[in-house]
């Protein structure tokens, strides 16, 4: 996120779409009693998918240094580079998220 190499922004983007459809719906409101519940089970399944990559960091999963320039054009534009990797935790992290919903009945509408 940021170009840090911190948190992959999969992780992020699961922990917002779990957010809005259970977040509050004003200032002054309540959050669904069950969003820290799947808060903590989709970090706790991220932790799993990204495993086999030492982290939930960018760092461990893209491995490329975001500050250069040339590093980051090469992992666009290389069929060959780790963006694979980053395609199979968003695959998974979806699959995860979509799956835990479906448990819940939190229904995303169209």
């Amino acid at each position: 996120m940021g170009s840090t190499g911190g948190t992959c922004g999969t992780l992020a983007g699961a922990l917002a779409v779990i957010g809005f459809f259970m977040g509050k719906e004003t200032p002054s409101g309540r959050d669904h009693k069950l969003m820290w519940k799947l808060s903590h089970k989709m970090v706790r399944a991220f932790q799993d998918i990204t495993s086999q990559y030492g982290g939930i960091n960018c760092k461990d999963i893209a491995r490329v240094d975001w500050k250069d320039i040339n590093k980051v054009k090469a992992f666009y534009k290389d069929p060959n580079s780790r963006r694979k990797e980053c395609f199979k935790v968003i695959g998974s992290t979806v699959e995860y998220l979509e799956k835990m919903l479906d448990e819940y009945e939190i229904k995303m509408e169209d």
